[in-house]
């Protein structure tokens, strides 16, 4: 353990945080995301229900790419709906909160979400049960 790091920072996460530079992307699945079939690194992180909160968790020390057009990247519901998916709203809430945070996200139909997911550094796959929490973030650069 660490001093000032929160506790939900599994040493795994922690880890892949560290090595990934500027502009490598990180995947945080919901627990129906294909992890298995899309990570290059896969990290299960089964007893966490909650995206936002491990979000909350990395923002403070991972920075959002400045350079990107947008904040964070979203996968689109399969499904047509009349109004987005209710976690969008607490994502986008959380990352705003953040250097870089206030910029629109990019919203991804399914299948262009998961070969970008594909390309992305790593692959966490949470037990968040909000249907499309399916989240990607871009790295920035640390700067003191």
């Amino acid at each position: 353990m660490l001093k000032g790091i929160n506790t939900i920072i599994s040493p795994d996460l922690m880890k892949v945080l560290m090595e990934m530079g500027h502009g490598d992307e990180i995947v945080f699945g919901d627990r129906n995301f294909p992890g298995n079939s899309s990570a290059k690194i896969l990290i299960r992180y089964d007893g966490c229900s909650s995206i936002p909160l491990l979000l909350d968790a990395i923002l403070p020390l991972f920075p959002l790419d400045y350079a990107a057009e947008f904040s964070c990247i979203l996968m689109h519901p399969a499904i047509k709906q009349k109004q987005a998916p209710i976690i969008w709203k607490e994502i986008i809430d959380m990352i705003k909160k953040y250097p870089e945070g206030e910029k629109n996200e990019l919203i991804l139909e399914r299948p262009a979400f998961i070969e970008r997911a594909k390309k992305a550094y790593c692959v966490i796959v949470t037990s968040e049960a909000a249907k499309c929490g399916n989240i990607i973030l871009r790295k920035g650069v640390v700067s003191q």
